[in-house]
Parts: C-alpha cells; structure tokens; sequence
C-alpha cells in the first residue's frame, strides 16, 4: 500500500506503521460514531432507499478500513512490532 510519503509497507518504519494504524483506527471509529448517531440518536428523516444506500455505503467503508488495518498489523507482525 502506498501512501502519500512516498513509501510502501515494505520500507516504512515501524512508528509510520504505527501512526497509519492508529490514524485508521480513528477514522473508523469516527465513521462508526457518526453512523451511529445519524441512525440512532437523531430523528433524521430519510426515505428507505436512501437509507439503504448509506447503509451499503457505510458497510463498504468500514471494510475498507478494516482491511487496511488488518494488512497493516500484518505488516507490523512481519517487522516485529
């Protein structure tokens, strides 16, 4: 994975990875957080197909980041961190 330093997993240093990994973990639990209140805490009114649309699309992100995530705490695994 590349990112916009310039590096790829292979050659970052095990802080970068690990600034990655926490910078993804925040980023998730945001989209998490914000998920959640729109569609729980709030009174939001939307038709059901555009809820099922964010629905579809909140899942794939939280997929991406946690396929990122897992890929980058393989990569810390292989380096020893």
């Amino acid at each position: 994975m590349s990112t916009g330093n310039g590096k790829t997993d292979g050659t970052k240093s095990l802080e970068d990875l690990r600034q990655e990994l926490k910078k993804l973990r925040e980023n998730l639990c945001d989209l998490e957080e914000t998920h959640a209140f729109t569609f729980g805490k709030t009174t939001v009114h939307i038709g059901a197909d555009q809820a099922q649309a964010m629905q579809e699309e909140y899942e794939e992100e939280c997929r991406q980041y946690n396929a990122q995530i897992a890929k980058l705490e393989d990569s810390l695994k292989a380096k020893g961190g």
